[in-house]
């Protein structure tokens, strides 16, 4: 069973910096791909940033410059670290972890898991 448990949200004026961090049950080197979506109230939940295994990242054209997502393999965490926040950031962000299971000798199957969220307020 894996557990990923997100801390670090909270209340920030504009202009002003967060970190997010999840906590994997275990060893994250499992995880091919970790990332973190957010969902607006209203909204789909959007992707906003994701490192590979390997330290690629992938980032929202609306973060871009502003966060910075990082993988620390020896403490099972990934965070992110958010800067010059705007009030459009507002939503509940979530952690997700992709996995690969092997189902039989030829084939595989991507698994997500996803943390409960937690709540990023930026507001005046």
């Amino acid at each position: 069973q894996v557990q990923l448990v997100e801390s670090g949200g909270g209340l920030v004026q504009p202009g002003g910096s967060l970190r997010l961090a999840c906590a994997a049950s275990g060893s994250i080197s499992r995880f091919y791909v970790m990332g973190w979506y957010r969902q607006a109230p209203g909204k789909q939940r959007e992707l906003v940033a994701s490192i590979t295994s390997g330290g690629s990242t992938n980032y929202a054209d609306s973060v871009k410059g502003r966060f910075t997502i990082n993988r620390e393999n020896g403490k099972n965490t990934v965070s992110l670290q958010m800067n010059s926040l705007k009030p459009e950031d507002t939503a509940v962000y979530y952690c997700n972890a992709r996995q690969m299971i092997q189902l039989t000798m030829s084939t595989q199957k991507s698994v997500d898991h996803w943390g409960q969220g937690t709540q990023v307020t930026v507001s005046s």
